[in-house]
This record gives C-alpha cells, sequence and structure tokens, in this order.
C-alpha cells in the first residue's frame, strides 16, 4: 500500500488557528525517506502507529514550528497518523508556547500538552474511522483552545504583508508601515513566528515557487513570478530551502527513496 492521505475538514471552534487536517496511512517493503520542504506553518502530529523519523530523529507524536532548511522525513516500512496544520501565530493560543520554541525543532507532543498527549493519541488511534478519529480530535483541541497569548497586531499586520507580497516586501518597509524600527519589528516578529522576517520572506517565495511547480509552469516563468534575479539565484534558494533544484523537485519531493 502506498501512502493513502484524507483531508478533513477543521471545527469552526478552531479557526483561525487549524487551517489543514489530514489523516494519513502508508506501509511499504521496507524503511522510506522524503524531503520535505518547510512551510510558512506549524505542524501537529498525532502518530498512531509506529514511530517515525524527521531530521534523523525517531519520535512519535510531536509539534515542530518553522524550519529554515530542507527535512528528512521517513519510517521504518509502515506509518499512521493525524496531521493538524497551524497558523503560525494561532498556534500559541492552543500549544501555549512562543514560536520561537519551536523553530528549527521537533518538540515531543507530552512536552506541550502534558498528560493529555499519550492519552489523547491513545484515543485517536482506537478510534473506530477517520471520520471518529478526526472527531474526537477537534473536540480535544478546541477544549484547550485560549483567547490569550495575541501575537502583536504589528507582527500579525507584517506577517500578513510577507505572505501577500509573497515575500517581495521589504522589512524597512514594513517597519515604517507599523511605526516600528526595523530592529524592533525583528525582534518582535522572531519571537511570534520564529524565524527572522527576511527568512519568512524567503519561504514564503519559496513556497509560492513549489506552488507554480506543482502546476506545472515551466522553470524560467516560476524564476521571474518568484523576483529571482536569474536562474542560478532560483536554484541557489531553492536549494537552500527545499532540498533539490526547481529541475529535480518533482521526483525528488513526491518520490519516496528507499533507505
Amino acid at each position: 500500500m502506498g501512502l493513502l492521505t484524507r483531508e478533513l475538514d477543521p471545527d469552526p471552534a478552531l479557526r483561525g488557528v487549524v487551517r489543514r487536517a489530514t489523516y494519513f496511512e502508508e506501509r511499504s517493503a521496507g524503511p522510506m525517506r522524503r524531503v520535505e520542504g518547510p512551510m510558512l506553518g506549524v505542524v501537529l502530529l498525532f502518530s498512531l502507529g509506529p514511530d517515525i523519523e524527521v531530521a534523523g530523529e525517531r519520535i512519535g507524536s510531536f509539534a515542530a514550528g518553522l524550519w529554515d532548511r530542507p527535512v528528512t522525513t521517513g519510517h521504518f516500512g509502515e506509518q499512521r497518523g493525524y496531521q493538524l496544520y497551524l497558523d503560525v501565530l494561532g498556534a500559541r493560543r492552543l500549544l501555549g508556547v512562543p514560536m520561537s520554541e519551536l523553530s528549527n525543532r521537533l518538540v515531543p507532543l507530552e512536552d506541550l500538552l502534558g498528560r493529555q498527549a499519550d492519552e489523547l493519541t491513545e484515543r485517536l488511534a482506537g478510534a473506530g474511522d477517520v471520520d471518529g478519529c478526526h472527531a474526537l480530535a477537534q473536540a480535544a483541541l478546541a477544549r484547550r483552545h485560549v483567547e490569550g497569548h495575541p501575537a502583536a497586531p504589528e507582527v500579525a499586520y507584517a506577517l500578513d504583508r510577507v505572505r501577500a507580497s509573497r515575500g517581495a516586501v521589504r522589512v524597512e518597509a514594513l517597519a515604517a508601515e507599523v511605526g516600528w524600527s526595523a530592529r524592533h519589528l525583528a525582534t518582535r516578529f522572531h519571537a511570534d513566528v520564529g524565524l527572522a522576517p527576511k527568512v519568512v520572506a524567503r519561504l514564503a517565495r519559496v513556497e509560492h515557487a513549489v506552488a507554480l511547480l506543482r502546476a506545472g509552469r515551466p522553470l524560467a516563468d516560476v524564476a521571474y513570478a518568484g523576483g529571482y534575479a536569474d536562474q542560478p539565484h532560483f536554484n541557489r534558494e531553492f536549494r537552500a530551502l527545499v532540498g533539490c533544484t526547481p529541475g529535480e523537485f518533482r521526483s525528488v519531493q513526491d518520490t519516496p527513496v528507499p533507505a
């Protein structure tokens, strides 16, 4: 059995926090690895089968913030899980920690949710079907959701501008728009988002490039639409953040390689 996934609708009570919910399972003849590019979001994963491997670390359920480098994920012949993609600013209302504590890190879920992590994971693993698993998880997390720990409006504005401009807006321009110095904006942004504004802008640009490549756009068009100076610049940035060149993307990103 190859990789099977099912996208599920988040509970309205978690609007602004959970952007996507996915159930997945996979079996193979042996260990498998995949290169995962970074994204502008926080991952919350409940491992419902054997431990998996992420960034060379064997782990069960975990949370991970923004990463500024590619990550290899894998399993040892089988994986099954329930994964949430959280809004980078909304995640703190669910997890209760600044995103700077999750960036470029895997944090075991019990370190964030306490005993509830193991209890909930066990309940999800024992659910009768995917819909039951999803309903249990969404109800439990909705009870954890609190309205505290909001990011500063200036940080939320800056992040929205970075996303909307696909990384093209300059930090100095953002600082002027919110009435802060560039240094103060960078400090507050890093605390609430997990990475510096310039790094997040790079991620936004590459995330857009990935979407265009998936849509079948030619490499030259993608480099131009992404605002890269030239094809070599595009190749360097893409490799640094995704782990392969744009030309290799379709074969490397989406095709598991035996370990």
